[in-house]
């Protein structure tokens, strides 16, 4: 290469490298300008107190962005798209039921990046903590606010390979006991004990402090499984269940189902199964859910969607009727306080 064409290529090179750099500058400035505009347009979030033990509150992890992002938010059942009170408290996933919270954090300041579950007062101050193995995916607590659960995604099981792997904790708060894998439960499938490698637990749902519901996954399959504390089993119910999710009247499980056609990388539909019957009906949500929907009522369920700030929340009748409708912009991991819980005892 003579002296003519080293400098010419020197040029392009200078010039390739100067239009990346423009068009950098240019994406981080537009990405800066759409957060701009997101915060001026989005929800209105300030700073306050957030009581768990207030009736009729929707409380969240608020997804817009500002200083607020990822905090533990509320607003009025009534008036979901109303201002927001921002608690300060921040957590990846998040559950209250009777005062009680569960909060799964990221901790901050560590050379290698990890979890933490805390359990929270009606104030949300923090009474215990645990290490998490893992990547937060799910979190609930009893009705009665005496027993938490949660899911993380986890890595090093050997038959894991190119799938998921989880780990399921049930805290007992009267006792302290932790039992830290559900995988050490029996597991009985069509009324046999089964036994495998590749056994799975997650998207627990409470019945009481003691019976429970969640999915099983073994052989390529997922189960709805009951759980029992006292006895240490689970026993499948019914098949291609994921992240259930019991009704305040403990008769009817909101799940994510698995159905031929849609894309591989979208293959969930909404259901809802009949304990009593063991029939199962679509809601009108036609759109794949990868979430663990919760009750707002009787009628109602409440999941989220990807959206402009990373999630909004949405709603659509659990008995198949209406059509979807956003419920709030830029939040995540709803839960709803002073609901009834009667009836649940009796569940099948």
């Amino acid at each position: 290469m003579n002296r003519n064409s080293r400098v010419l290529a020197l040029l392009v090179a200078v010039l390739v490298l100067g239009a990346v750099a423009v068009g950098t500058t240019l994406h981080a400035a537009g990405r800066a300008a759409e957060k701009d505009r997101a915060r001026k347009d989005g929800p209105s979030v300030r700073s306050g107190a957030v009581a768990l033990d207030t009736p009729g509150l929707s409380v969240f992890r608020n997804m817009a962005w500002g200083p607020h992002r990822d905090e533990i938010a509320a607003v009025p059942t009534a008036r979901p798209t109303g201002p927001r009170t921002a608690s300060g408290v921040r957590c990846l996933r998040f559950h209250t039921a009777a005062g009680t919270g569960i909060c799964l954090q990221a901790v901050h300041g560590t050379l290698r990046e990890s979890y933490r579950a805390v359990v929270l007062d009606a104030r949300l101050r923090e009474l215990r903590r645990y290490d998490l193995a893992g990547v937060p995916s799910r979190a609930r607590v009893s009705p009665d606010g005496r027993s938490v659960a949660w899911t993380v995604f986890v890595s090093g099981d050997s038959y894991a390979g190119a799938a998921f792997s989880t780990r399921t904790s049930v805290l007992d708060l009267r006792t302290g006991r932790l039992d830290r894998s559900l995988e050490d439960y029996r597991l009985f499938l069509d009324g046999r004990p089964h036994t495998a490698v590749d056994i799975n637990i997650w998207g627990v749902t409470f019945v009481d402090d003691t019976r429970f519901y969640a999915t099983a996954a073994t052989g390529g399959r997922t189960y709805l499984v009951r759980g029992d504390r006292a006895e240490r089993t689970l026993r499948a119910l019914h098949t291609n269940v994921e992240c259930p999710s019991l009704s305040p009247d403990g008769t009817r499980i909101a799940y994510k189902k698995r159905v031929e056609g849609p894309s591989s990388d979208a293959p969930w539909r909404l259901y809802v199964l009949d304990l009593r019957t063991l029939r199962e009906s679509a809601t009108a949500e036609r759109r794949s859910i990868d979430d663990q929907a919760a009750w707002q009522d009787g009628q109602t369920l409440v999941y989220s969607l990807p959206g402009n700030y990373g999630a909004d929340l949405w709603t659509v009748p659990a008995d198949g009727s209406g059509a979807p409708a956003v419920s709030m912009a830029a939040a995540l991991a709803p839960a709803f306080t002073g609901r009834p819980q009667s009836g649940a005892s009796s569940a099948p």
